[in-house]
């Protein structure tokens, strides 16, 4: 697919996988691609960072493989660590078998290594690259973004005990944050950069008539008049996103909603406020 691909037909073939991608997403995908650079997709929570990934793997025919950031992440936990539990197991097993350095050589191999996602995109065999989606990178800290600039800039790893492991496939990466902190010049460098927010009314319509067709038109276009009007609130700590738009019309599709009544909103207003200080706002303003 690859060799034919341009920003056009990836549009359409994302659209099929039920992702409605504009111009500057589609191109910023397609030079990742072709320049195999780290794509950094920044934005608002719930607008799809993450999707991007999931959707290009499916096109791309091969396995996504999810590194998700969290505080306090060390490198061993997104690269490897060895199966302790079991190298003492076979220890004991041989240690009246052989000697010490082939107790060591045996314990120390692949088959007690437990690979973690970046060892595993580097290991990947099968017949086209893996998708590497490194989630939320700004919830990690700046030393565990200090090691990913090691290991982005030459996709490789070295293990004492094994020797120096390259890429098989050089995978293709994705690299998403909310911005709840800055991620650093060197990251940045290294990655081609797109940023990513509210969709305009037209094109959230598109996404719920793809995502969620059996909502009429009608109600869609009520769902999107409510949801643009509440992204204007500006007092609101967490503006709902595409996610929670699309959670919305689904639960007024289950509930069999024909149109947005004050009841019908206020019990439902939860599927797009998820912070009870913004709930609160919402129904001083009067938009309840």
């Amino acid at each position: 697919m690859l060799e034919n691909l341009t920003p056009e037909i990836l549009v359409k073939e994302m659209e099929k996988e039920l992702y409605v991608a504009d111009e500057p997403l589609a191109l910023a995908v397609y030079l990742a691609l072709k320049l195999e650079k780290p794509l950094l997709i920044e934005g608002e929570p719930g607008c799809g960072k993450t999707e991007v990934a999931k959707v290009l793997a499916r096109l791309l025919n091969t396995e996504l493989i999810r590194l998700q950031c969290y505080e306090g992440i060390t490198a061993s936990q997104a690269l490897y660590e060895w199966d302790y539990p079991r190298q003492l197991i076979n220890i004991r097993l041989l240690e009246d078998k052989k000697s010490v350095d082939e107790i060591t050589e045996e314990i120390f191999s692949e088959k007690f290594l437990l690979k973690r996602p970046l060892l595993a995109a580097l290991l990947y065999e099968g017949p086209n690259p893996p998708v590497l989606l490194i989630d939320e990178i700004d919830r990690s800290d700046e030393e565990f973004e200090g090691f990913l600039l090691e290991f982005l800039a030459e996709f490789q790893v070295t293990i004492p005990e094994l020797g120096t492991i390259r890429a098989k496939k050089k995978p293709v990466v994705i690299i998403t944050s909310n911005r709840t902190r800055e991620v650093g010049d060197g990251l940045r460098r290294r990655c081609l950069y797109l940023y990513v927010t509210y969709p305009s009314p037209e094109k959230e319509m598109k996404i719920l008539s793809l995502k969620v067709p059996q909502l009429s038109p009608k109600l869609a276009a009520e769902v999107v008049n409510f949801v643009q009007r509440l992204r204007q609130v500006g007092e609101l700590a967490k503006k709902p996103g595409i996610s929670e738009t699309l959670d919305w019309a689904n639960a007024l599709t289950v509930l069999g909603a024909t149109e947005i009544n004050p009841s019908i909103l206020s019990s439902t207003l939860t599927c797009l406020i998820k912070n009870e200080d913004d709930l609160r706002i919402v129904r001083d303003l009067g938009l309840v």
